[in-house]
């Protein structure tokens, strides 16, 4: 039995979850295989379809006026409320930042139906949510279900603006440049989790343009591990405006930020998807058999497969 079909008991539950697999046929881009940490970005804005059926200018100046003033709100409001305060304030803003982008918002679980409390809802323990990663759009969709403290590469932290509202909203800074910094990462995780918190983490690393996917990179699984935390995978998927998933939400390879708002603000119709799926308990597990179940979980949703990390193979050293 392969790690990515092996069951993992869902949580609350006395039997195991279904035995899930990743779709066959999902779109893997080309490219050298990852590493164990450092992330590998592999699309491009070729990735990206050509920007047809634009909204008129009105409208994207509405929309991005719209957005400037929601994402000020947000600024003020943080810097002076406190709290549970600060928290629906945060929810209220990143679901008006969506709306005022153009992108429908749509939470459902795996049955169909919304969760009550969203991806972040918790039984009064520390849950870590592992979701694919296509965009900026993710982060707002996570914010706007419930309070979440997301890790964050460390180079936000100096972003204007941005950096401290991250910051302020318990963002967890990690260096991602080498494995230096990986112990002290999945002990503040894991720590995090002890106290209740629930973590967000975009385990493949870097964006993906949604026609392919990212390893599940295996660190912040350990944290889970440690902490006794259950993990709760979530799929996201933008789709256009007639239903079908599409790729132009995407924010990958050396777009700029400016780029990608550009983009998203002039498309019409465009819906992100978020799908809660079952806990996953860590107990008895270890953090690649709990990484590739969630890949696997989330895969079934997005019909992308995530590859596994491949072993560090040992090269003997001659006598």
């Amino acid at each position: 039995m392969t790690p990515a079909s092996r069951a993992l008991p869902v949580r609350g539950s006395r039997f195991p979850g279904p035995r899930v697999a990743g779709p066959a046929g999902g779109a893997v881009h080309d490219g050298a295989a990852p590493a164990a940490w450092v992330p590998a970005p592999v699309c491009t804005p070729s990735c990206l379809p050509p920007a047809e059926g634009s909204v008129g200018v009105l409208r994207f100046a509405a929309r991005l006026g719209a957005l400037v003033a929601v994402l000020g709100a947000a600024v003020t409001g943080v810097a002076v409320l406190r709290g549970r305060a600060r928290q629906a304030w945060l929810r209220t803003c990143a679901t008006g930042a969506l709306r005022a982008a153009g992108v429908r918002l749509v939470v459902t679980g795996a049955d169909g139906r919304r969760p009550a409390g969203g991806a972040t809802a918790t039984r009064g323990g520390g849950v870590l949510v592992v979701a694919n990663h296509l965009s900026w759009i993710d982060v707002l969709a996570l914010f706007a279900t419930a309070p979440v403290r997301l890790q964050a590469k460390c180079e936000v932290r100096d972003w204007p603006v941005i950096g401290p509202l991250a910051a302020r909203t318990g963002a967890l800074f990690v260096d991602r440049a080498g494995l230096r910094d990986l112990p002290r990462t999945v002990s503040g995780t894991a720590d995090a989790l002890r106290a209740g918190a629930v973590v967000g983490v975009f385990p493949e690393g870097t964006t993906w343009c949604g026609a392919a996917g990212g390893t599940f990179r295996r660190a912040a699984f350990q944290a889970a591990i440690d902490a006794g935390a259950p993990v709760r995978p979530v799929a996201l998927v933008l789709r256009r405006a007639d239903g079908g998933p599409g790729t132009a939400g995407a924010f990958v390879g050396d777009q700029t930020l400016w780029d990608s708002l550009r983009r998203t603000l002039r498309t019409p119709g465009l819906t992100c998807e978020l799908t809660v799926l079952p806990d996953l308990d860590p107990a008895g597990a270890d953090r690649r058999t709990l990484a590739a179940a969630a890949a696997a979980a989330v895969g079934s949703v997005t019909g992308v497969a995530h590859l596994a990390p491949a072993r560090r193979r040992r090269i003997p050293v001659a006598a």
